[in-house]
């Protein structure tokens, strides 16, 4: 990582849970970077994320992705948190990848972030690109992934970076 990079905190599940947080979240960078490395349990799900507990219906996300031999696009409003897979998890083998740049997150504007994914179903997976935005002027303090349907699977890791005057 660049020099502005600073790693805030990282998370290692030492055994399977439903939801991962970073909370007490300091309003001293100019922007956030998650990166998420998600093993799914067991079951299939789909991964959310969701900014200071809030689950008023005030996310929306505009998504493309393909499969190497479909594309498709779509956007949601009004929702209660925003989704990061399009087609659920259902594999617990294959590796999987999100990041999650987040901009101007201790201002005092609406919050927009760029998401990035790599899903891998046995030859099968997805590439996706979202713009996500949170119509919230608060300053991002927590940021929680949670996972419908199973637990995050015991190694899954996430780690937090603070970005310095990008």
């Amino acid at each position: 990582m660049p020099a502005t990079y600073e790693p805030i905190a990282t998370t290692t599940l030492g055994s399977a849970a439903s939801t991962i947080t970073f909370s007490s979240i300091p309003g001293t960078y100019t922007d956030l970077r998650l990166v998420l490395v998600p093993t799914v349990a067991s079951g299939t799900g789909y991964l959310f994320m969701r900014f200071n507990s809030n689950s008023a219906t005030n996310y929306s996300l505009t998504e493309m992705y393909g499969t190497g031999s479909s594309v498709f696009s779509g956007r949601s409003t009004s929702q209660t948190e925003i989704n990061l897979t399009n087609n659920g998890l259902g594999v617990t083998t294959t590796p999987h990848l999100y990041t999650v740049d987040i901009f101007s997150y201790a201002g005092s504007t609406n919050k927009t972030c760029l998401i990035t994914a790599s899903e891998d179903q046995n030859g099968s997976g997805y590439v996706i690109s979202q713009v996500g935005l949170w119509r919230q002027t608060s300053a991002i303090t927590s940021i929680s992934f949670t996972s419908s349907g199973s637990n995050y699977a015991t190694g899954t890791t996430a780690t937090l970076y603070g970005i310095l005057k990008a």
